[in-house]
């Protein structure tokens, strides 16, 4: 699979999927992997594709269950987004503690591929904030799990892909905040070296950092660009909650990819000169700051006909400025521009979840528009580049990784296939587990 369509936009479902309701009335006639939980299909690969089964639509079940204004505890179904969380929280001043750059993303799916945010040097990974969650399993049993009861298979769970069962409902503790929206500093660097004699004290100062880096930029200006640290606004804060109407959508996909080499050229240097030297102090909605792929609809369009291809790996802080420069190097040298480039620091917050992919350390985010087997041989490269230094590949990111790969990434995947729901399958474990296991 070259062609990475699982990226969805949650309005256009796959077809052939079938209701959480549907799937129980099944219990009992269950063909062994014959079945996977699916969100809203924004994973990147095949983690949420299954195309010998069938995909149990949890998003047909998206209610909040209940809130709790007093402690910030809330009860959703698997299929609620992460905006319907915040929708009902931020009026009474709770926040998610960890949240991805999409709030379209489902909690089942939040959970199965244990997500981080902008703060996991603070917080850690969404997992470590799952109160309990609700298991059905393919035999019948409904299971509560949580750190006390059932917890290997809570354990497993949390960023188990979908493979333990089907996800009914989660507890989540939210956080209390002042303002949803966030007191943003804009802090320019000229180089990598810059980037990594600096994050450390803004980590400590901080609550949320990411930095964009200009992968495009070479000589001494390698690894330029842009930290941006946050914290919330104080009740002060003028913008309107939760803001309203329409925004704006792609309606179909460019027969040819815009974002290449000459074009993001000038759109980097434009983003890194926008900004002045120093640091600047703003306001910023926390929307945009926290969910800036939700503000143009459809936008995996722009990567043309093959679609957009991410890759993410997060590698140890020791060697993490030779490592990031050697990934930086490597796509430029493979012809490949990355329309968002990302780096965040992880914090040493221990994984909730048995295959979490975030761990201490550096990882670093490429957004590549798909060039078929060019771009297959690009992503091959750097996954030899971050398991030679001690790193993993995000599953969750990718559609080729190879079973030797996920291994290096993964070496605890044997208790997940041991525990992993008979009747539950992706393409990945396929490809990857399954194939190590023949």
């Amino acid at each position: 699979m070259n062609k990475v369509e699982s990226w969805r936009w949650p309005e256009d479902r796959p077809q052939g999927t079938i209701s959480p309701d549907d799937y129980e009335d099944r219990l009992g006639t269950i063909t062994p992997m014959a079945y996977l939980p699916f969100g809203n299909g924004l994973s990147y690969g095949d983690v949420c594709r299954n195309d010998r089964g069938t995909l149990i639509d949890g998003a047909r079940h998206g209610r909040i269950l209940a809130f709790d204004p007093g402690t910030g505890v809330v009860t959703c179904e698997a299929g609620a987004t992460l905006r319907d969380i915040l929708v009902k929280a931020i009026p009474h001043r709770f926040f998610l503690p960890v949240t991805p750059g999409s709030g379209l993303v489902t909690v089942g799916g939040a959970v199965a591929n244990d997500v981080h945010g902008r703060n996991h040097h603070a917080r850690g990974a969404f997992g470590n904030h799952v109160r309990r969650l609700t298991l059905l399993r393919s035999d019948g049993e409904r299971l509560v799990c949580s750190a006390e009861e059932n917890a290997e298979l809570f354990a497993a769970t949390i960023g188990g892909m979908g493979l333990t069962g089907l996800i009914l409902d989660a507890e989540l503790q939210l956080i209390k905040v002042p303002s949803p929206h966030v007191q943003q500093h804009a802090i320019r660097f000229e180089c990598l070296e810059d980037y990594f004699a600096l994050i450390d004290r803004v980590g400590e100062e901080h609550e949320y950092s990411v930095a964009w880096i200009d992968q495009l930029a070479s000589g001494r200006r390698t690894g330029r660009g842009v930290l941006w640290a946050a914290d919330h606004a104080d009740a002060s804060c003028e913008y309107p909650d939760i803001p309203k109407g329409p925004k704006p959508s792609l309606p179909f996909s460019t027969p040819f990819n815009p974002l290449n080499s000459l074009t993001l050229k000038a759109l980097n240097e434009y983003r890194f000169r926008r900004e002045v030297r120093g640091e600047t102090v703003s306001t910023v909605k926390w929307t945009s700051y926290f969910h800036p792929l939700d503000r143009l609809g459809a936008w995996h369009r722009l990567y043309g006909p093959q679609g957009p291809c991410r890759y993410q790996s997060v590698y140890p802080a020791e060697n993490a400025e030779e490592t990031t420069l050697r990934l930086l190097k490597t796509a430029r040298e493979h012809g490949h521009a990355s329309f968002l480039t990302a780096l965040h620091r992880f914090g040493n917050a221990e994984a909730r979840g048995l295959l979490s992919f975030p761990r201490p350390g550096f990882a670093l985010t490429l957004d590549f528009a798909n060039q078929g087997e060019a771009t297959v041989k690009l992503l091959d490269a750097l996954d030899r580049i971050a398991v030679e230094t001690g790193g993993a590949v995000n599953p969750s990111a990718d559609f080729r990784m190879s079973p030797a790969v996920f291994e290096a990434s993964f070496p605890s995947w044997r208790k997940l296939e041991a525990l992993r729901d008979p009747a539950m399958v992706s393409d990945f474990w396929r490809r990857t587990a399954l194939a190590l296991e023949s």
